[in-house]
């Protein structure tokens, strides 16, 4: 179901809401979370459906929040919001509202936001264009336990990275990072097998690659030896080598979805390590809504001490 509202407020939105809700005989009870995304028209559409496809997993009311640029000076001066409210099957396991801001509205959209909250839910903001420089000190990042934005919608990954250590605050996280999730598992799953000292590493991916940058300080900060970065045609991460006094230890994906696993003395292994679509990289990030550590000590380069 759904319902257009135009030139809205926040109280008209929310009896919508139950107006939808009764309409199709479903209770507001289930969703865990509310889920904002802060994006621009060309990117709301792949954005709402990644959200969509997690809130099966995770149940929640998604926020869309779209800032319109007007196109003339009276429009531009005008305020307005414009809201799209689905329910049921329109709005996958939850709630779907798109809201539409214009003028100062689009400044202020926090007090739009803040009224359509699930009471004492936990609240995640995702920009999936176009984050703020410091997320947790922006209107919107502000209302959120969770902030995840995305290196891979910049054009200078490694620049913006640097912003990123600099502005860090804990629930803070991008999804650079959790591409990287199957890397880090199945490299500790290999240490734990060969049970030997790491004395030298590289890391194999495609130039200004944020997920291989973060690996590279994440291997520093935990194994304690410096990272070598080699590039290569793609796409993203292509393989990691672990030196070890009795050999490598090699995962490599050059492409497609599988890997090989590499250990000194044993025949190489076949691994599951497909690029996972937006949808599941989300999902994964909803799962545990504290401050994930590892993504700080990536960050930084820094840590061991505090976080082996």
């Amino acid at each position: 179901m759904k319902i257009d509202l135009t030139d809205t407020t926040a109280s008209k939105i929310n009896k919508a809401l139950v107006r939808g809700r009764r309409a199709i005989g479903t209770p507001a009870v289930g969703m865990v979370l509310t889920m904002v995304i802060v994006t621009d028209e060309e990117n709301a559409y792949d954005s709402l459906r990644a959200a969509e496809e997690a809130s099966h997993e995770h149940p929640s009311r998604t926020l869309v929040v779209i800032k319109r640029h007007a196109r003339t000076l009276r429009d531009r001066t005008t305020s307005r919001l414009d809201a799209e409210v689905r329910v049921g099957s329109e709005a996958g396991t939850g709630e779907t509202v798109v809201l539409r801001t214009y003028g100062d509205v689009s400044d202020h959209a926090d007090s739009v936001v803040l009224p359509l909250l699930l009471p004492d839910a936990p609240v995640v903001v995702w920009w999936p264009v176009d984050a703020p420089d410091t997320p947790s000190k922006d209107p919107l990042g502000a209302l959120a336990q969770r902030r995840i934005t995305d290196l891979y919608a910049v054009e200078r990954p490694l620049e913006v990275l640097e912003t990123r250590v600099r502005h860090y605050a804990p629930g803070d996280t991008d999804l650079a990072w959790t591409r990287l999730t199957p890397w880090r598992s199945m490299l500790a799953a290999a240490l734990d097998q060969a049970r030997v000292k790491v004395t030298s590493a590289a890391v194999e991916a495609e130039q200004e690659n944020p997920s291989a940058e973060l690996l590279s300080r994440w291997l520093e900060a935990r194994l304690n030896v410096p990272v070598d970065r080699v590039v290569t045609a793609g796409p993203v991460v292509t393989a990691v080598r672990l030196g070890t006094e009795n050999g490598e230890i090699v995962i490599d994906r050059p492409e497609g979805p599988l890997a090989t696993l590499t250990l000194p003395g044993q025949p190489p292994r076949t691994l599951a390590l497909k690029v996972r679509p937006t949808s599941e990289l989300i999902a994964e990030e909803l799962r545990r809504l504290d401050a994930d550590e590892m993504y700080a000590v990536a960050l930084s380069g820094e840590g061991i001490k505090e976080h082996a």
